[in-house]
């Protein structure tokens, strides 16, 4: 393992990345610096910055399902659908990088899984498996960890449906969790918008 590069400012950061990455994969915005990984090279970038770079601890680990997400209103967002992102710290600098790589297959996302990185990785990566249907591959118990074991779908997609048919809750009667058909009545939610009187829209 080589010696961690120390870095004194986010500029810093940003100049090292450029030495090891393309310039098209590394983003700083309003201080912030953002490195975009492709699937292939996910683990060895991964591997790099923890042991060239100093980032030994992961923060956090999500998945994102970007099927509705627009640059504005009249523009749909045209790219893979689903991508992971990491955010990583490096103790020892004080200094923090998110990494994104987007998923290839929509039909069927799936990454290598990250645990033999940073294995505080294996709960965040049963989240994103749970909650978008994300598949760790590698990955020693990759299960739900949110939903329940016979739940159907993720619900953190765009598409999950946010009402349904059927309703899970605990019967104190059989000491388990139960499924029965819907008992809350469904209802749409519209916000209300109250002025003060005299406002004058501009």
């Amino acid at each position: 393992m080589s010696l961690a590069i120390a870095y004194t400012s986010a500029q810093s950061l940003h100049s090292q990345l450029l030495t090891r990455f393309n310039a098209s994969q590394v983003h700083s915005k309003l201080g912030e610096i953002t490195l975009i990984v492709s699937a292939i090279d996910y683990i060895a970038a991964c591997t790099a910055l923890r042991d060239d770079h100093g980032f030994d601890t992961l923060i956090d680990l999500c998945g994102l399902d970007y099927s509705t997400y627009r640059e504005d209103t009249d523009t749909p967002y045209v790219g893979q659908r689903y991508a992971v992102v990491l955010h990583l710290l490096s103790v020892k600098n004080n200094c923090r990088l998110r990494v994104k790589c987007f998923l290839h297959d929509d039909a069927y996302p799936i990454l290598p899984s990250l645990m033999d990185v940073w294995p505080a990785t294996g709960w965040y990566e049963r989240e994103a498996f749970d909650l978008l249907g994300i598949v760790f591959d590698g990955h020693p118990d990759l299960r739900r960890i949110l939903t329940d074991y016979g739940f159907i779908g993720h619900p953190l997609r765009k598409d999950f449906p946010v009402s349904g048919h059927i309703e899970m809750k605990y019967d104190e009667v059989q000491k388990r969790v139960i499924y029965q058909p819907i008992t809350i009545e469904p209802r749409e939610n519209t916000p209300r918008v109250i002025r003060e009187t005299g406002y004058a829209g501009r």
